[in-house]
């Protein structure tokens, strides 16, 4: 017998900041925004999604004000006028909807490389410096870059405050800039940025601290967060529950307001010797509300397509308070009605994942 939805979709109040439920639409890059500008139509994506029963939207990454931010094609800026504009009108379509939304601000770090678009003729900035012979494909970032780039995270909170989003969250997972810098693999230094676990910390807490400075203590401010990489789903920056709170503890301190934690699979434990996913050791340690996020919905990590499921063994973990958020990515791609057919109990009417989902705004 199926379990009830109805804690999945009461209202809930975190802090100051209060929700109609617990579904959260995952960040998902799609490459529909020409110039980096939100169209229309990533407005009514969006919409859409709220309408049927989504809570909170946190948008795709969003890139911060730097030439090479971004890795890929037509990924939506948070800088300039057009682009404000057009975040502006998404924002309006959501909370008309009926939902709250966040921007997921981003900067890709090594992931751009010389030759790449945006714009190929730079080389991307990490924490290290990667080279192909004698090109250099990535520069390794100089205490003036990293002053710049804590700025511009800083810059872009501000901007998505003043045009009406409802928080922010800070892209820290999946290989990125801020995760480069946290994990040994990627970060080579051997300044005060590099070395032990410590010093690879100093600059998610720098980019924290100046993004709550810049919006304040009544503007929720969340870190997504992972072990895993692309290139490496085995990766872990904190192998026990006492190095996961080394690293979660400061960023808390630092002004993270909620974490929210990337599995590959939100079923699966993430220490051994307790049933607890990534989201619930970081709210056991952190006592911060958290998200969990991971495979929701559907049967199948691939990106390639995944069937629908039930949602039975997540709503036994909300039960048990293990996490306060359920953020949900493939499933809500392919089916933007997708939380009121989990609400109503129409499992049978879920439309199945495909990678085709990725190419449209539907």
């Amino acid at each position: 017998m199926a379990l009830s939805t109805e804690i999945l979709f009461q209202p809930v109040t975190l802090g100051a900041f209060s929700l109609p439920n617990r579904v959260v639409m995952a960040p998902m890059t799609r490459s529909h925004s020409p110039g980096g500008v939100p169209t229309v139509a990533v407005a009514e994506y969006y919409a859409r999604r709220a309408a049927n029963g989504v809570g909170l939207i946190l948008t795709e990454g969003v890139l911060i004000d730097d030439p090479v931010a971004g890795g890929y094609p037509d990924c939506p800026v948070i800088y300039g006028a057009e682009a404000l504009n057009g975040w502006k009108r998404v924002i309006d379509a959501v909370h008309q909807a009926g939902g709250r939304i966040m921007p997921q601000i981003w900067h890709v770090g090594e992931v751009h490389r010389l030759g790449e678009p945006p714009n190929p003729e730079q080389p991307g900035l990490g924490p290290s410096e990667v080279r192909d012979g004698e090109k250099v494909l990535v520069r390794a970032m100089s205490h003036d870059d990293i002053r710049r780039i804590v700025a511009a995270f800083a810059e872009a909170a501000r901007q998505a405050k003043a045009i009406g989003f409802d928080g922010v969250e800070i892209h820290g997972a999946h290989g990125y800039l801020i995760d480069q810098f946290l994990w040994e693999k990627t970060n080579r230094r051997d300044d005060d940025y590099g070395g032990d676990f410590t010093r690879r910390l100093r600059f998610a807490l720098e980019v924290v601290r100046a993004v709550k400075s810049a919006v304040g203590s009544d503007f929720p401010v969340v870190l997504r967060f992972s072990q895993w990489k692309p290139q490496d789903y085995a990766a872990r920056l904190a192998e026990t529950p006492e190095a996961l709170a080394d690293l979660l503890l400061p960023l808390k301190e630092a002004g993270v307001d909620w974490f929210h934690a990337s599995n590959r699979r939100y079923h699966e434990p993430e220490f051994p010797g307790s049933g607890l996913n990534l989201a619930g050791w970081t709210k056991l340690i952190t006592h911060c509300p958290t998200i969990t996020v991971g495979s929701v919905g559907l049967d199948d990590v691939s990106w390639v397509g995944a069937n629908a499921t039930g949602v039975d063994p997540l709503l036994e973990r909300l039960q048990r308070n293990e996490f306060d958020l359920v953020a949900v990515g493939r499933a809500l791609l392919a089916d933007h009605a997708w939380a009121r057919k989990i609400r109503e109990g129409r499992i049978n009417d879920l439309i199945p994942y495909t990678k085709e989902a990725l190419n449209t705004l539907n």
